[in-house]
């Protein structure tokens, strides 16, 4: 199994669509046997969710991400835990336990270069 954690100096990086680099995780027998970071070399939005089916994903953790790459990693046969936050290594460590929640609607809803009263969660983040 594989999992890719949207990543930033140690931390769930919080708006998937701007991801810059994943850290991924190979896991055998419940244990993780190697990890490595990638960037995403621009890949933007739409194109991470190729990104991580050809990086061969299984499951994704990340904080903030639109509906739009919720459906794309749904598509991609990616399992989704969205609406995370803090330690990238701490996140998987609760996977792999079977603690780490699946969040229902993990919407970008933080504020980002959109302006004033503005969130992602209203538009699926697909368009920008």
């Amino acid at each position: 199994m594989r999992i890719a954690v949207t990543y930033e100096n140690g931390q769930i990086f919080q708006h998937f669509g701007r991801t810059e680099q994943f850290k991924l995780y190979d896991v055998a027998d419940g244990k993780i046997i190697s990890e490595q970071i990638v960037g995403t070399m621009g890949a933007g939005h739409g194109a991470l969710a190729g990104f991580l089916k050809n990086a061969q994903a299984d499951v994704l953790i990340c904080g903030g991400i639109g509906g739009g790459a919720q459906m794309a990693m749904q598509e991609a046969g990616i399992a989704l835990y969205g609406g995370n936050m803090g330690s990238a290594d701490d996140a998987v460590a609760s996977f792999l336990a079977n603690t780490l929640v699946q969040n229902e609607n993990p919407t970008c809803d933080h504020h980002h270069e959109h302006g004033e009263g503005h969130s992602c969660g209203t538009h699926s983040c697909g368009g920008h």
